[in-house]
């Protein structure tokens, strides 16, 4: 999809490593107080004052977390930022700076970088976020993004995996599922692509799931609302690996076994009706799948009436003693012990 894009091909050796870096990062403004010195000097400086750094970073690869065949290159930018910023969310903290690195192949003409610096750009501006650095190098295997995000947070308000009690309530925001759905759509459309290139596929009745995967967005928004609330989480973790997944790290790093409810788990009508389509079992799809980037956290029982029926929060289960282990509870009551199926980068 690179190649036919740009009919006028800049190649990156042209400017050089500190030219491709000045040019990508010209547009890049300062939105926080806390950033003293960005992108032009050996390091960024940081003034974070009486409050704690939160930092968290993570790796992209093609091949293996993104598919360019129907990944766009502004997207792709968007996505990266948001599954940093999503991680400073999970403690509970609010996102600052990013860093970003970059490896590309030589495939890659000057105009494919700025569409990926051009997506960057819009998830900077969004979420308020200043970029104070990175680093580019040339790659043999295609593209390869490293992003580290910065974040700030009061002491008393930084929420840990390793807290959570017997008996606290597992709390989950948005719907979950859909980016995986989201995935396989695009990847029946790319063999059908593949077949027959001349294709032009309809997707407006996967626009949603298809946004989920492609166009996340990080839930910079539940502090506030937690804190509206008068609720402190007692532990959290961002949902990219899958709900079971992130839910065994959360009973392992705290010591407690955890039951949740197949029937209150929250799912969209469009990724129901996707897996119906497909086939697919959707409470697996909703266990398993991962990169919905929703926030999973527990709270004290009575907190309950706190955050009843608030639409952007679904209470899913609750925490027990580490002996009862970890389990489902379906909608006939069956007790089914769960096991981590999510997504797993090494595999």
């Amino acid at each position: 999809m690179i190649e036919n894009k740009n009919q006028n091909k800049t190649q990156l050796e042209q400017l050089g490593e500190f030219g491709l870096i000045k040019h990508l990062t010209a547009n890049f403004g300062i939105e926080q107080a806390s950033t003293t010195k960005g992108i032009g000097d050996d390091a960024a400086v940081l003034d974070f004052k009486d409050k704690k750094a939160v930092i968290s970073t993570d790796l992209l690869v093609e091949g293996v977390h993104f598919d360019l065949a129907y990944a766009p290159l502004k997207h792709l930018g968007y996505k990266a930022v948001v599954v940093n910023i999503s991680d400073i969310c999970a403690m509970n903290a609010t996102p600052t700076q990013i860093t970003v690195s970059i490896a590309v192949s030589n495939r890659f003409p000057l105009e494919a970088l700025e569409e990926l610096y051009e997506g960057i750009a819009l998830a900077c501006k969004y979420y308020k976020v200043d970029l104070v650095g990175g680093d580019t190098t040339s790659s043999q295997k295609g593209l390869i993004i490293s992003i580290t995000a910065i974040g700030e947070a009061n002491q008393e308000d930084i929420v840990y995996r390793n807290t959570a009690k017997d008996n606290d309530l597992l709390v989950v925001t948005g719907d979950i599922g859909g980016a995986y759905m989201g995935l396989q759509v695009l990847e029946r459309e790319k063999q059908v692509f593949l077949v027959n290139p001349n294709n032009q596929p309809d997707l407006a009745m996967y626009d949603y799931i298809i946004e989920r995967q492609l166009k996340p967005e990080a839930r910079t928004d539940i502090k506030q609302l937690l804190k509206e609330l008068d609720v402190q989480p007692t532990s959290m973790i961002d949902i990219s690996d899958g709900l079971s997944s992130e839910i065994m790290h959360l009973c392992s790093s705290s010591k407690v076994g955890c039951n949740i409810y197949e029937d209150k788990l929250p799912l969209d009508p469009q990724f129901i009706s996707t897996c119906e389509e497909f086939n697919i079992d959707s409470t697996t799809i909703a266990i398993n799948g991962g990169e919905d980037y929703e926030l999973l956290f527990t709270i004290k029982m009575e907190d309950f009436d706190k955050i009843k029926g608030n639409p952007n929060l679904s209470i899913i289960g609750h925490m027990t003693q580490e002996s009862e282990g970890i389990h489902l509870i379906t909608r006939d009551n069956t007790k089914i012990q769960m096991k981590a199926k999510g997504w797993n980068a090494l595999r």
